[in-house]
């Protein structure tokens, strides 16, 4: 079985960062092991000027691997890609480690997301939903047929996500 891709999509300002970082330690007091991808329209770089593995990828290496006791990661140069592939990403992943990949954005990709709105954002929920929304996570009462979750109980999200996930197996 592949491990299932959950997204977390919003408006800008709505808190996605914020959702997240109380529901991993809570998602894994459950039991369950995310792993997360975000994605970033700003301009980013990982690696720190100065560095070996920062001086050998401005000279011209495609990737670059760094690894270390604790953690390792990959840098990939991808100037000629077009868009970014969620699941090319998601295939780059050690699934054995995990249970589900967390999605931070990709608001166009077709997997399973929970819409996060909240009433102080400026722009309507409505764009943001389609065929694959599980579930609406907002401060405000919402008619939808969906489940709406108080973005303000990270807890009963994590519930949510958890019995989601039994659903799938």
């Amino acid at each position: 079985m592949t491990v299932p891709l959950l997204a977390f999509i919003a408006w800008s300002g709505t808190g996605k960062t914020t959702l997240l970082k109380q529901l991993i330690p809570l998602l894994k007091a459950r039991g369950i092991r995310p792993g997360l991808i975000k994605h970033t329209h700003h301009q980013m770089d990982v690696d720190t000027p100065g560095k070996d593995s920062y001086e050998l990828r401005k000279a011209g290496a495609d990737q670059v691997l760094v690894a270390s006791q604790q953690r390792w990661a990959l840098m990939s140069e991808t100037p000629d890609c077009e868009a970014v592939d969620l699941f090319f990403l998601a295939s780059r992943m050690d699934t054995r480690t995990l249970d589900i990949v967390l999605v931070e954005g990709f608001k166009g990709e077709q997997v399973a997301k929970i819409v996060l709105w909240r009433e102080g954002v400026k722009r309507d929920v409505a764009p943001l939903m389609d065929d694959n929304v599980i579930a609406i996570a907002s401060d405000s009462a919402l008619s939808f047929s969906l489940p709406v979750l108080d973005i303000n109980q990270p807890a009963a999200i994590a519930d949510f996500i958890h019995s989601w996930l039994r659903e799938l197996r």
